[in-house]
């Protein structure tokens, strides 16, 4: 505690940030895990479960479309605490016996859930445009990698957590020991975080939630896509097909599915050097295009492998490696741009714009996983991934130049 005080207050307020985040997103990917495995255990299909998780990303539309406009006037820390509690109430709808846990039920929990991560998130990042100073691009881009690359990597921790917690102390306790650790937080958060970041100088009016600036458009169009092109094949058709076709246990899974998330996370951290440019560039979008490409060729290969059965468990696991090191670029030039780009006098409100396009296209490729995998196949799956890939590529290269 001594030495967080000997820092700027600036400093404090970021660590303060990410280790909210941090923790947050511990128990958001432990929680994906244990109702993936769960609900399969018990005879769930693929679609079933899926669907467990469309309020989760209906609600987070919903709330980074609001959660920009509320954080503008209340200020971020409110929004933070918010969503730290609202996750605690999330988790503990799930305590409830096994005879209440209905597909109504957990769809409802997973609303809550969803507007508490994403609550949590647009405060997050809409923090850092605050805490840096204008013009310093550079640094911006490296603040905003750290913190979405350490979360994605302990996302993937997560999902490691939740597959041993379910193993070894069974859903009803696993979700317990999550409530009591992000109570914790909650309290810690109240106390440390400033009450005044975030707000705007005047008072949004509601129309403004949605944005006017074609750069924004065009990045969240962007993003939509390129969200869905994970998720369509990553979220619930990749845990079930390693499930069912190579008789992994959910151990195994956890495992692998965390070490990618992990390894994605970690080359977040790092985009600035790998994305081969560290300052600004007034022509992202033809950046954002190549990346993009690049991006098309991982999914396209792995369906061809599938479909002519070569190798298939080879190509899969180094295509997935392959995915995530170049996904993870594009996601972290996509989360720097928006930073980058948004009016830094309510900054949440364009921030929240585009993460509202994030959770769209997560809600599509989260439906379209279960869907594709129940009534066509795995191969499916990666060729619409494709697909989306290309559709963002297409559209992040009309993005308007910096001025």
């Amino acid at each position: 505690m001594h030495a967080l005080k000997s820092l700027s207050s600036d400093i404090q307020q970021y660590l303060i940030i990410t280790g909210n985040y941090w923790v947050f997103t511990l128990t958001d990917g432990a929680l994906r895990m244990l109702i993936v495995l769960h609900f399969h255990e018990l005879g769930y299909t693929p679609l079933e479960i899926a669907l467990l998780f469309i309020f989760y990303e209906v609600f987070g539309i919903l709330t980074n479309l609001l959660g920009g406009w509320l954080g503008a006037i209340v200020g971020l820390n409110t929004t933070m605490n918010i969503g730290l509690v609202l996750q605690v109430l999330a988790l503990s709808m799930l305590l409830v016996s096994p005879d209440m846990l209905s597909i109504v039920w957990v769809m409802a929990a997973q609303a809550l859930s969803g507007v508490a991560k994403d609550l949590n998130k647009m405060s997050a990042k809409s923090a850092i445009k605050l805490l840096v100073p204008k013009e310093a691009d550079n640094t911006l881009y490296k603040w905003v990698a750290l913190l979405t690359g350490s979360k994605n990597t302990l996302k993937g921790v997560g999902f490691f957590l939740g597959g041993v917690l379910l193993s070894q102390f069974g859903f009803h306790n696993a979700v317990l020991i999550m409530v009591l650790v992000l109570l914790m937080v909650w309290l810690t958060s109240c106390v440390l975080l400033k009450k005044e970041l975030g707000k705007a100088t005047s008072k949004p009016k509601f129309k403004h939630l949605f944005s006017k600036s074609s750069a924004i458009n065009c990045l969240s169009s962007a993003r939509l896509f390129l969200f869905a092109a994970r998720d369509v094949w990553f979220v619930v058709a990749l845990p079930v097909y390693l499930t069912a076709h190579f008789a992994w246990d959910y151990s195994q899974v956890g495992g692998v599915m965390a070490l990618w998330v992990i390894a994605y996370g970690v080359v977040q951290a790092v985009a600035p050097r790998l994305s081969g440019q560290k300052n600004a560039n007034k022509k992202e979008g033809q950046r954002l295009y190549q990346w993009a490409v690049i991006l098309f060729i991982a999914p396209m290969l792995m369906a061809l492998a599938l479909h002519y059965e070569f190798q298939i468990s080879y190509i899969l696991l180094i295509g997935l490696a392959v995915f995530g090191v170049l996904f993870a670029i594009n996601s972290s030039l996509h989360s720097y741009l928006i930073v980058s780009y948004a009016n830094r006098d309510g900054v949440s409100l364009d921030v929240g714009f585009y993460y509202m396009a994030n959770a769209a296209g997560r809600l599509l490729g989260t439906v379209l996983s279960g869907w594709l995998y129940q009534y066509y196949n795995f191969e499916m799956c990666l060729w619409v991934s494709a697909a989306f890939i290309l559709m963002s590529a297409i559209i992040a290269k009309a993005l308007p130049e910096k001025t």
